[in-house]
């Protein structure tokens, strides 16, 4: 098993997970999308089939929320920088030996240490037993409310949130605010060493 950055070459991997264990599909555009925007806050399990090719067996899409607001007021401190987990997903033949947990926490500390945001969102169906014990007792997610009819099928969503603080210094926002908020791609890499 390994656990690595997600690229543009596991997409239809990470489509295949996403369409055999969630009724939320993605058109290949989308998870184009997170990965070239946000290149090191999404990642991929893998494994190695027996003609030696990897196999995507489970994925962690995620991204910075943006919304805007700082680029119309640069000093607005009430739109704080936050990550989104926008789905995760693991084989049900690879499921209890802890990848889900080992895939969120790396995109959690990528969406801290490389893209500075202070805490991440999500949203969870509410019959989804396993991923809330995941996400509130595993992760410490807190469930901020329940938004009803969430999903296209009617069924009601918990958004969850959790603090990232735990993952950076107080000191990285004081003197590399500019530095983290003006990465680009190329220039993340830099910022990961």
């Amino acid at each position: 098993m390994n656990i690595r950055k997600a690229t543009v070459d596991d997409i239809l991997g990470m489509q295949n997970c996403n369409l055999h264990n969630l009724p939320e599909n993605y058109p290949f555009k989308y998870y184009l999308y997170h990965i070239a925007s946000w290149p090191q806050a999404s990642y991929v399990a893998t494994t190695t089939t027996s003609s030696g090719e990897e196999r995507v067996v489970g994925y962690s899409l995620s991204k910075m929320e943006d919304d805007g607001n700082r680029a119309a007021n640069p000093n607005d401190k009430s739109d704080i920088p936050h990550g989104h987990v926008t789905s995760i997903s693991v084989m049900r033949s690879y499921r209890r030996l802890g990848l889900a947990e080992k895939l969120m926490r790396q995109s959690l500390r990528s969406l801290a240490e490389i893209y500075g945001a202070k805490y991440v969102s999500l949203h969870v169906r509410e019959s989804n037993v396993a991923a809330l014990h995941l996400y509130r007792d595993s992760l410490q997610f807190e469930v901020t409310e329940l938004v009803n009819s969430y999903y296209a099928d009617g069924e009601n969503a918990y958004a969850m949130k959790k603090d990232l603080s735990v993952f950076i210094p107080d000191d990285v926002y004081d003197d590399d605010e500019d530095l983290l908020a003006g990465a680009t791609a190329e220039g993340v890499e830099k910022l990961a060493v």
